[in-house]
């Protein structure tokens, strides 16, 4: 650095006569990393739902939730680590800002969800036990027969004890 050159140093970035901050190259390579991770969180979606249903088709939407969700998250990572390499790599302030801004509402989101996971932990049994009253009431077993309930177990063939006539405690497995 030439004594008395308009280029100074501040805080790691290289600040240029104009006023603007640049952001090195290097530091693109955990964004493009990201990025892969969101990419593999697709695929995998995509392999998941191709193991549970034999099919891409979404025939029915709540037996497809799992892979749905891996998809969309997947999607999301990869979203926003595009703004982040982008930005890293052309130096773009405002998709640097973007995926700052992006990152800070998933971290809120992410301790609101901790948060509220904590707070209605119990409620998970409340669910099921209205779920199984609602069964009993309307004498049915799933919402379009027994076999909505085929991932219950690992053998496919169990169902919850409220979809039995004769109802005692284990009375669903093995009976589909």
């Amino acid at each position: 650095m030439i004594l008395g050159s308009p280029v100074r140093w501040w805080s790691g970035f290289w600040v240029p006569p104009d006023g603007q901050q640049y952001v090195s190259h290097e530091t693109s390579f955990p964004f493009f990393f990201l990025q892969l991770c969101g990419l593999a969180l697709v695929v995998v979606g995509i392999l998941v739902q191709v193991s549970l249903h034999n099919t891409l088709k979404i025939k029915d939407v709540s037996m497809s939730g799992i892979p749905i969700v891996i998809i969309a998250v997947g999607a999301l990572i990869f979203f926003i680590a595009f703004f982040g390499c982008c930005g890293a790599l052309k130096e773009h302030y405002c998709m640097v800002t973007t995926f700052a801004v992006l990152l800070t509402l998933i971290i809120i989101i992410e301790i609101a969800a901790a948060i509220a996971g904590f707070v209605f932990r119990n409620k998970v049994n409340d669910f099921k036990a209205t779920v199984d009253q609602i069964q009993e009431n309307l004498k049915c077993c799933g919402v379009n027969s027994s076999s909505d309930w085929s991932y219950l177990d690992s053998d496919g063939n169990s169902v919850p004890d409220s979809c039995c006539i004769n109802k005692t405690k284990g009375c669903g497995k093995g009976s589909m």
